[in-house]
């Protein structure tokens, strides 16, 4: 096992790599970006402020601009009338002075020591930013995924057993309609249902704590913390639940059909003896593949939607702004750390195949 670990560990580096360079070609090519999104602001093109580059206000830079000096030959769009010079210093501030493969090495050379730099217009270094965001992603992703995993998989186990049934058909009625409802959409109507729109106003509109957070005491802050997160947790689950118990139903129906079910059955054990004690392990491999596209989903792009609409700043919220705003230094630095965390979830998922069946022998790639 030593070696099939060191041997996962060695391949993350090209398909970390890979990634990279994929998205870093991409952006290149894609228009606009971080100079033209400045000489846009200067010329009253961005409503949007964007507070401070590198330490000066960009009213500072505008003072520096001549619309006589400008000879028109600057690539940037918009760039014509603007001093040569300042159009240079701009490139500089942000890296752009650099042939972009030399770019490309200082910043993957910058990410093996983890070291991130700095946004390019919020005035503060990418980790703390991302860590500042992190409560709200963890709190997400990790209960999202807990709740619909408890719940699905003895739901799906229970129509598994009872297929065919009353219970079966109203369940499965009850799922495929949650699934067919998009989250955001849910997300709304738990809004107006129960945050203050038309009928009750039982939750609070946003934010993942209170204001008076500091002055409660440690029960309250637990009570506050899940008060806030109630909604948001429904609206993500609900997709997932459905998907999971489906899952789970089918997995065991596989199982259940086939010969040593019977074989175990004939030998005189009960019920539940054949369902937990053989037919369990073998059903629960498929959930546990699906488990770290399911964690990884809800902890960063699956949250998007329900961040924006319940107003909590967490890291899907955090890469889509970056994204729109051109602030490629915390755009490249979350896609590093997302790959690199689905990457050694996936790992994980692995090595727990081996806990759950240990006739699973990934340096022989066959079962024993």
């Amino acid at each position: 096992m030593a070696a099939y670990i060191i041997r996962r560990l060695l391949l993350m580096i090209p398909t970390l790599l890979g990634i990279m360079i994929v998205t870093f070609a991409v952006v290149q090519f894609a228009p606009g970006g971080p100079v033209d999104r400045i000489i846009a602001e200067l010329r009253g093109m961005d409503a949007g402020g964007m507070g401070r580059l590198g330490g000066t206000d960009t009213g500072d830079f505008a003072a520096q601009t001549s619309d006589e000096g400008g000879d028109g030959s600057s690539v940037y769009r918009g760039a014509q009338g603007l001093d040569p010079e300042f159009i240079a210093e701009l490139e500089r501030q942000f890296g752009f002075d650099k042939p972009w493969y030399e770019r490309f090495g200082l910043m993957i050379w910058n990410y093996v020591t983890f070291d991130f730099g700095e946004s390019y217009f919020q005035d503060r270094e990418v980790v703390d930013l991302i860590v500042d965001k992190l409560p709200v992603s963890i709190s997400l992703g990790l209960w999202m995924t807990l709740i619909s995993y408890a719940i699905s998989i003895p739901l799906g186990i229970r129509k598994a057993v009872r297929d065919g049934s009353k219970f079966d058909v109203w369940t499965s009625a009850v799922i495929i309609v949650a699934y067919a409802v998009p989250g955001f959409l849910f997300a709304i109507f738990l809004i107006v249902l129960f945050a203050g729109g038309s009928f009750w106003s039982i939750f609070p509109l946003g934010g993942l704590t209170s204001e008076n957070w500091d002055q409660l005491s440690l029960g309250e802050k637990i009570l506050d913390y899940f008060w806030h997160l109630t909604l948001p947790l429904i609206a993500l689950s609900l997709s997932a639940f459905a998907t999971t118990t489906l899952l789970t139903k089918n997995c065991f129906l596989e199982e259940i059909r086939k010969q040593y079910v019977m074989t175990a059955r004939m030998k005189g054990l009960t019920e539940r003896q054949v369902l937990y004690g053989h037919v369990f392990r073998n059903a629960m491999l498929i959930i546990i593949a699906g488990f770290p596209a399911a964690f990884i989903g809800a902890f960063f792009t699956g949250s998007l939607l329900i961040e924006w609409i319940f107003n909590l700043d967490g890291l899907g919220l955090l890469g889509f702004q970056a994204i729109m705003g051109r602030d490629y230094a915390v755009v490249f630095a979350t896609l590093y750390i997302f790959s690199l965390m689905a990457l050694v979830v996936n790992l994980i998922s692995d090595l727990t195949y081996t806990w759950v069946d240990p006739r699973i022998d990934f340096e022989s790639r066959e079962v024993r």
